[in-house]
């Protein structure tokens, strides 16, 4: 048994787990924040950290280090850019995880990762959006939407009543159950007693 295995391995191949550290690296590095399983974020923040050091280090070797792991110029451009630039006086601890609770679909905990210095200006808790991106159109007559709401209602209902109506009509006749024919009884010994 491998003793102080550290790395997890989300049930994935080498390459495949590759692809998607460096997917959700390249997604954090142009969005600041993203939302994510709980354990990919823990394993993200080692990798983020790392790169946001080597982005620090500057020079040649250290971009061409970057440009290996995480194949995308722009991404390794604002490693070394605006990341370095902006956690230039932190010695380490560049992002922060934030539980946010369960998913829907499978129960799976999950968090939203994000650089440390990023604005919190509302935190999304169970999925929903913040205020800011919901869509609020008032109506501009009362009596205009009353009439829309009823006009809707009455073309749903006409539906409902359409379909019910095909389905009557659709009725099959019941087929009649065919007579059971009566069992033989055992075959060979009858045979031989004849």
């Amino acid at each position: 048994m491998r003793h102080k295995s550290q790395a997890s391995h989300f049930g994935r191949r080498p390459g495949p787990r590759k692809a998607l550290v460096r997917g959700l690296v390249g997604a954090l590095v142009e969005n600041g924040r993203i939302q994510t399983t709980v354990a990919k974020a823990k394993e993200l923040r080692r990798h983020a950290e790392r790169a946001v050091t080597l982005g620090k280090r500057g020079g040649l070797h250290a971009r061409r280090l970057l440009l290996a792991r995480y194949p995308n110029k722009a991404i390794v451009e604002r490693i070394v850019g605006d990341l370095a630039n902006r956690f230039a006086d932190r010695a380490g601890g560049y992002t922060r995880i934030i539980k946010i609770g369960k998913r829907a679909g499978d129960a799976a905990e999950m968090a939203i990762i994000e650089w440390v210095d990023h604005k919190l200006a509302a935190i999304v808790s169970g999925g929903e959006q913040p205020a800011a991106n919901k869509k609020v159109v008032a109506p501009e007559n009362k009596d205009e939407t009353k009439t829309k709401v009823a006009a809707k209602r009455a073309k749903v209902a006409k539906k409902k009543a359409k379909k019910q109506a095909a389905m009557k009509s659709k009725k099959k006749p019941v087929a009649k159950k065919a007579a059971k024919k009566p069992a033989k009884k055992a075959g060979k010994k009858a045979a031989k007693k004849k």
